[in-house]
């Protein structure tokens, strides 16, 4: 996943994420009380001078000072960088010379320097390593950034000098990349509402703080509600099937939360948790998945479903507002599908053939717990269990086998940073001098392959109870040619961490995670854009996951898997009857995998098409309607995440936008069609993808872009092939 940060800055305009505010109120808000006396106003200014957001990092690539970062830091430079950004942005939208790109277009590309600082840092520490103090800055600043983003998109003479621009664009004869900066600005601000009677934009700036707020409330709630809801165990006997490993680490946990002589078993963010694979005892698995199905539903401090119910409703009055029939649309307008029909069509073609795996797959389930004479009908908390049995029966696969040739370390030396190495010559050299947020965090220096230094990549592999669940990449500097930044970007995830003395050993599906999020930094590593606004992972959320989704099939490529696929015992590689076992299981259990993906995807969009005139829904009404009306409510069959703890939509800037995943999936798997077809794993193949996609960002369109790079237009005839849906 692509993290998109919470709270939006200078001219990203990323609306559907962090909302905005008016310019009069953003500065009452901003402006610090008057002083007491006229001694006070020097020392405070020394005092923000003296903070380390105040001027750019001295350290390599400007990466943040965590070791002198405070977290009492973080609010005063807040403030101070909305000061500042909002003094830059009034000397544009007041310039008396008449409207010129360099003057307006530029000169905005070049505002918030503090403030960017600050809030790419602040986005990192609150996503991984947050804390009671954090989370209340978070909370407290969310609807101020979202005022202050509203005195920019509404200020009035601002848009007036980017319309002039924008409406003689075609003569002013820019390049290319300069001609797009101009009309994505002008469309963004058109969207976030800058044509709007000063009435509207009124309603408008009080609906995004009001949402601002919300959002920031939801993830500080889930946070909570998820580490709440781990399950406690007593009996050791309970936890039967797991191993000594992950027993030792529930003991850790307990003890972690000082519930000595318990077992404490951890929420991951999805529906479905790891555990449930290997316990043997069915209440203890029925209690585990009503623990993680509960979460947020608890009727306590941390229930989220009024709070969903609102942010849907602020939502559709947002988006008629703008003169959109509801959010879904407005949001799609810019986006690769253009508009919901199209992505609700593409998600329920795949729903019929998605049900009919999922049905089978279920009888296979149903007639080993028949076989086991278990008396009881297949149920959600049955399912990974149960699955894995004929995993292992009809291909011979046991997990078991298969994690000691996936050291953590070992997958992302040998095999993610390999695979980047063969396909774009890059190289990583571990650099032990750059402060991190958390002492697990780990950084590389990334070289090019002529040798030249060209980012800075950080990872935070390990699951804590202060860390955002899932896995995502985010930047900490973005690249731009304009300000002269390389790019600074980290991977995120949630895996478990081992006990002190023993390695860290990966399922399967973390070295496809591990792939998938170096995937993302690899977008933003290899940005090569002039300007901020339009490098990197800046690009429509239905094309940001394609080069994430496009890179976990390396993991998989026979000359990377040998490279990577030992033993962390002996150094052997796996055996090629293991190797084998692993790829004809290759398309087990995707009847499941897809239709909790597409019910979630659904259950997103639903929630977006709503008008401006329905009335509150109540939310687990709301979703168990969805599903039925969708033909994809399988009982066995959970969606991927609930309404109440669906971080992606209602925190993490993928509202009317999880569906990308599926669209992503089509656009990956087509392109590594085209590389099949061109001979694989090529240094050729892979410059010609960094050249043609990877460096591009948004700096066009996106479809013409991928158009270009692959000769036609995406086909979903690979997704279906390659996901098990379709015989080749």
């Amino acid at each position: 996943m692509l993290r998109l940060r919470l709270l939006v800055i200078a001219t990203s305009l990323a609306l559907g994420a962090c909302s905005q505010q008016s310019q009069d109120a953003s500065k009452s808000a901003q402006q610090p009380a008057a002083p007491s006396s006229a001694a006070a106003a020097p020392a405070a200014a020394a005092s923000i001078s003296s903070n380390p957001f105040y001027a750019a990092s001295t350290l390599p690539y400007q990466a943040p000072p965590f070791d002198k970062i405070k977290e009492s830091d973080y609010e005063p430079a807040i403030e101070e960088g909305m000061k500042q950004h909002l003094a830059e942005i009034e000397k544009i939208a007041n310039n008396p010379e008449p409207p010129t790109f360099d003057n307006t277009i530029v000169a905005m590309e070049k505002t918030g320097a503090m403030l960017t600082r600050v809030l790419r840092a602040f986005d990192t520490v609150t996503g991984a390593n947050t804390s009671d103090l954090l989370q209340k800055v978070q909370e407290e600043e969310a609807p101020k950034l979202s005022e202050h983003q509203d005195a920019i998109t509404l200020n009035g003479k601002l848009f007036a000098r980017i319309e002039a621009i924008y409406n003689q664009r075609d003569a002013l004869k820019l390049d290319p990349e300069s001609l797009r900066l101009v009309e994505v600005t002008y469309k963004n601000f058109v969207r976030g509402g800058a044509k709007l009677s000063d009435a509207d934009k009124a309603k408008l700036k009080d609906l995004n703080k009001e949402e601002s707020s919300l959002s920031a409330q939801f993830s500080n709630k889930l946070l909570a509600a998820t580490k709440d809801a781990a399950l406690v165990v007593d009996d050791k006997s309970k936890l039967a099937g797991l191993s000594d490993a992950e027993i030792t680490a529930a003991q850790s946990a307990a003890k972690d939360r000082k519930l000595d002589g318990k077992y404490v078993v951890v929420l991951q963010n999805t529906t479905q948790q790891p555990a449930l694979q290997d316990l043997s005892d069915r209440d203890t698995r029925e209690s585990l998945f009503k623990a993680s199905w509960g979460r947020t539903e608890k009727n306590d401090a941390n229930d989220t479903r009024d709070m969903i119910e609102r942010i849907a409703q602020i939502r559709a009055q947002q988006a008629q507002l703008l003169g959109y029939p509801n959010y879904a649309s407005w949001k799609l307008e810019d986006q690769m599908a253009k508009k919901p029909e199209a992505a609700i069509k593409f998600m329920q073609d795949l729903v019929p053939a998605a049900t009919a795996r999922a049905q089978t797959e279920a009888k296979d389930v149903q007639s080993v717990i028949d076989a086991q004479k278990g008396g009881f009908k297949v149920a959600a908390w049955d399912w990974e269990h149960y699955a894995e049995q004929v995993r292992k029966a009809r291909y011979d696969l046991d997990e078991s086998q298969i994690k000691p040739y996936f050291e953590l370390d070992n997958v992302l030396q040998n095999g993610v940073f390999y695979a980047a190495n063969q396909l774009y010559g890059l190289t990583f050299k571990e650099r032990k001098d750059i402060p991190v947020w958390q002492p697990d965090v780990r950084v590389f220096e990334v070289f090019d392959a002529n040798g030249q230094s060209m980012a800075l990549f950080y990872c935070d592999y390990f699951k804590r109870d202060n860390k955002g669940g899932g896995a995502w990449m985010s930047n900490l500097v973005d690249q731009s040619k304009l300000l002269g930044n390389k790019p600074v970007v980290y991977n995120v995830a949630n895996f478990t961490k081992p006990a002190d003395g023993q390695p860290a050993l990966l399922s399967f599906d973390d070295v496809i995670t591990m792939f998938h999020e170096f995937g993302h930094a690899l977008h933003g590593m290899s940005a090569d854009s002039q300007y901020p606004s339009l490098s990197g992972t800046s690009t429509a959320r239905d094309f940001v996951e394609f080069p994430s989704q496009f890179n976990e099939h390396w993991a998989t490529d026979p000359k990377v898997f040998a490279n990577f696929a030992k033993n962390y015992k002996t150094g052997e590689p796996m055996p090629q009857a293991l190797v084998d076992k692993i790829k004809k299981a290759g398309n087990f259990n995707k009847g499941y995998d897809m239709t909790e993906l597409v019910a979630a995807a659904l259950l997103d969009m639903d929630w977006h098409s709503l008008g401006a005139d329905a009335p509150k829904q109540d939310a687990d009404k709301f979703e168990s309607d969805s599903l039925k009306k969708n033909k994809i409510d399988l009982s066995y069959v959970p969606p991927r995440y609930r309404s109440s703890y669906f971080q992606h939509i209602w925190g993490n800037g993928y509202a009317a936008g999880y569906y990308a995943y599926l669209w992503t999936q089509m656009l990956a798997d087509d392109s590594f069609e085209w590389f099949k077809e061109h001979g694989g794993l090529t240094r050729e193949n892979g410059d010609r993808f960094r050249k043609m996609v990877l460096s591009q960002g948004n700096t066009q369109d996106l479809s013409t872009m991928y158009r270009t790079w692959r000769g036609k237009d995406p086909s979903v005839e690979p997704m279906l092939i390659d996901r098990g849906l379709k015989q080749k």
